[in-house]
């Protein structure tokens, strides 16, 4: 089986079996978060930067879907940075490492999609990394340890959308009871992005989270997934738009009809400073 490698293990997070179960752990006892029974999630939305910064709140979203679904056949993750007009990728075969053990690709699904949509395949054995999806993994396997993943690229354009529909039918044609989840960071603001349209100071700092980030959140609560793709056209609040988009339509399709924000925060909260990113944890 051809493997990926974990290239961002004992960097982004830890690069230990040990480590990881004991960050996990320290997420989940100092957590807020409950799951809420009468409330039954099919996706959600995370953020993708170091678990210092975000890691928190990944955790809590994927251990509320893993409470909600306790066995999924399958979890599909939309992410990686792409232009607009790039073509979708899939990992088709293979597995992808984590300090956890490795996370096995859900081959009959991806090979199924690869059939229906234009992707450009991406090699298990590719060096490029990707933290909107790896930094997921090691969670993915604590809360779900024998589960199957299909990670897909999906560029920020309203074809992203479709891609959601897509995958859900796919899902539902071949029987296959799936969890779905979308990889973004928000607002990238400050001199370190080349994004200071508000200058710089607490002004600033306010404005990217009560507003700038605030009106891509309220696009995904309105349950709208093409408007998440505009927002972030617009007011460049959403870095991986498109994974936003198709995860939240994937989950419409699945029968979702409502969203909630689990957590919100910056990296300003973790390290002050005039450069600082936002971050959104969401279950629908």
């Amino acid at each position: 089986m051809k493997t990926r490698r974990a290239m961002l293990s004992g960097t982004w997070y830890s690069g230990t079996a040990s480590g990881c179960r004991q960050e996990i752990e320290f997420f989940i006892k100092n957590s807020t978060v409950l799951p809420d029974p009468s409330c039954p999630v099919v996706g959600g939305i995370v953020p993708h930067a170091g678990w210092y910064y975000s890691g928190s709140i990944a955790c809590d979203v994927i251990r509320l879907l893993s409470s909600g679904v306790s066995s999924p056949d399958a979890l599909v993750i939309f992410g990686t940075h792409l232009y607009p007009d790039a073509p979708f990728t899939i990992m088709k075969e293979g597995a992808w490492e984590t300090p956890l053990g490795n996370v096995a690709i859900h081959e009959p699904l991806a090979r199924e999609l690869s059939l229906l949509a234009p992707f450009e395949t991406e090699a298990s054995e590719d060096d490029v990394p990707d933290n909107t999806i790896e930094v997921q993994l090691p969670f993915i396997k604590y809360f779900w340890n024998h589960i199957k993943i299909v990670p897909i690229g999906a560029p920020p354009s309203p074809k992203s959308v479709e891609m959601g529909k897509t995958v859900a039918a796919v899902a539902r044609k071949m029987g296959l009871n799936i969890v779905v989840l979308g990889s973004t960071d928000l607002t990238h603001y400050g001199p370190n992005y080349g994004y200071t349209p508000q200058g710089r100071g607490k002004a600033a700092l306010q404005w990217a989270r009560d507003s700038n980030d605030r009106s891509v959140i309220d696009a995904i609560l309105s349950m709208n997934p093409l408007s998440i793709i505009e927002e972030a056209r617009k007011n460049h609040n959403a870095c991986c738009a498109g994974a936003a988009a198709a995860a939240l339509s994937a989950g419409m399709a699945l029968g979702a009809v409502r969203s909630k924000l689990v957590t919100y925060t910056t990296s300003h909260e973790k390290s002050p400073g005039e450069s600082f990113v936002g971050y959104a944890g969401i279950v629908f």
